[in-house]
């Protein structure tokens, strides 16, 4: 008898742990090797976890909605059929932490090891992270490594309110510092700003937002109560902080695009036979992609007093799923032909449906596209993906009649394919002017596209 051990896998550098979402097979359920066994939620992404080997899932020791760290224990696969299957949870299961939402890096052990109690003052670390020097000498302990090599999104909060991270007891996985634990502090208004020299007063830190705290409203008889998902509280914890963050402002630009249908119509069976669906949202994103080259400004993002101003154009595409929103993204996507650009949008939309992205797929976006036409709306004003800068909007594309002028310089009325781009950008950076001057430029080059490029 063969018993394989199925762990939280680590999806990716940043991610620590995972909410077991859904058991997709049931105690005393054959399984084959690849076959989905549950699906997982971190924040990051939604994945199905497949099973590392056939036989019969003999143990099951996270249950659907507990959060667990990488590497935890979550269930056993029997390669003996006729093994007896139990339900018994394991210690690492019944030890394991409540969900704390953080995100933090560690390096993943050989085996599965009890997760540790989040609040015991001395944590285990796991086998690959122990301590390589002795701390007191100056060299760096591996546990000082994991706290300095907090989430991105805690080091970006401690540098823009000026607090040192080290000195920051945290909660999290093996004494990682969380996003609740920096807002405590700055919230407090300690902590040590770094780069303080010696002697001197630490910096104040700038003005708190504070944790997202969400009103609770009191539910009438018959009504229906459902927690967020991991998803759709990350989503608004986002939304929130975005709005909190950045001076949003939206400007908007009617597009003709006959031009683009009228490309379309000649190449899109062309294209299909390359197995390639070729959208208006590819010859957006083509558009949109190259002249953020031409605009740097748009292509930033914002760090303390600083603007980031991004080497790559790497373009995201807001995807609407049945549980909630992601936003895959298209890395290098100005290098991209528009076939290659329409291929990579197909392929992270239907792998995103299908939960079959990595982490490092949504990361790293430095624009984000969002299209709420394809269900009919007419324009919108998008919140900006943080920590970018600006965010473009697809309105639904649809025949309409415009004022045209005729070669002799009369004017008619005339059916045309139109459609409306709406983009919000952060007024900290981007001024009126800049995002006109990209959108107007975006513009153009829809209404007179080449016919070189297809």
């Amino acid at each position: 008898m063969a018993r394989i051990d199925v762990l939280m896998p680590q999806m990716g550098e940043s991610i620590a742990e995972g909410t077991l979402s859904k058991w997709l097979k049931k105690l005393g359920d054959a399984v084959q090797r690849d076959e989905p066994l549950f699906e997982i939620s971190t924040d990051k992404v939604d994945a199905e976890i497949p099973a590392p080997t056939a036989g019969v899932l003999a143990e099951i020791k996270v249950q659907e909605g507990q959060t667990v760290p990488v590497q935890t224990l979550v269930a056993v696969i029997e390669t003996d059929k006729g093994a007896t299957a139990t339900v018994a949870p394991s210690a690492a299961a019944q030890r394991a932490p409540a969900a704390s939402g953080a995100t933090v890096a560690v390096a993943p052990p050989a085996a599965p090891k009890p997760a540790p109690a989040p609040t015991a003052p001395s944590r285990p670390l796991p086998p690959s992270t122990a301590p390589t020097g002795k701390g007191g000498d100056g060299t760096e302990t591996a546990e000082e490594r994991l706290r300095r090599k907090s989430t991105p999104l805690v080091r970006k909060i401690a540098a823009e309110h000026q607090v040192d991270i080290s000195t920051i007891p945290g909660t999290g996985f093996a004494g990682r510092v969380t996003k609740q634990d920096i807002l405590g502090v700055i919230e407090r208004g300690v902590g040590t700003a770094v780069g303080a020299p010696a002697g001197t007063a630490p910096r104040a830190p700038l003005p708190a937002v504070g944790p997202v705290e969400h009103p609770v409203v009191e539910p009438w008889p018959g009504d229906r109560v459902e927690p967020f998902s991991k998803i759709r509280k990350i989503t608004a914890d986002h939304m929130i902080l975005s709005r909190r963050t950045s001076a949003h402002v939206t400007s908007f630009f009617e597009i003709d695009y006959s031009r683009i249908a009228e490309l379309r119509r000649r190449h899109k069976a062309t294209y299909a036979e390359r197995g390639v669906n070729l959208t208006y949202l590819a010859f957006i994103a083509k558009t949109a992609a190259e002249n953020l080259r031409k605009h740097a400004v748009v292509n930033a993002a914002v760090s303390g007093d600083n603007i980031i101003y991004r080497r790559d154009v790497n373009v995201g595409i807001a995807v609407a799923l049945d549980w909630g929103l992601i936003v895959p993204v298209v890395k290098r996507a100005d290098e991209l032909s528009l076939a290659g650009l329409a291929r990579a949008i197909n392929d992270l939309g239907d792998r995103a449906r299908s939960k079959k992205l990595s982490p490092d797929e949504i990361q790293r976006g430095t624009f984000t596209i969002t299209n709420p036409g394809v269900f009919g709306s007419f324009a919108g004003a998008p919140i900006i993906n943080q920590p970018q800068v600006a965010i473009l909007g697809v309105g639904t594309i649809e025949k309409r009649p415009k004022v045209v002028t005729l070669p002799d310089g009369t004017d008619t009325i005339a059916i045309r394919t139109m459609g409306m781009l709406s983009m919000s950008y952060d007024h900290r950076v981007v001024d009126g002017a800049d995002a006109d001057r990209f959108l107007a430029d975006v513009k153009r080059a829809l209404e007179d596209f080449p016919e070189g490029a297809i």
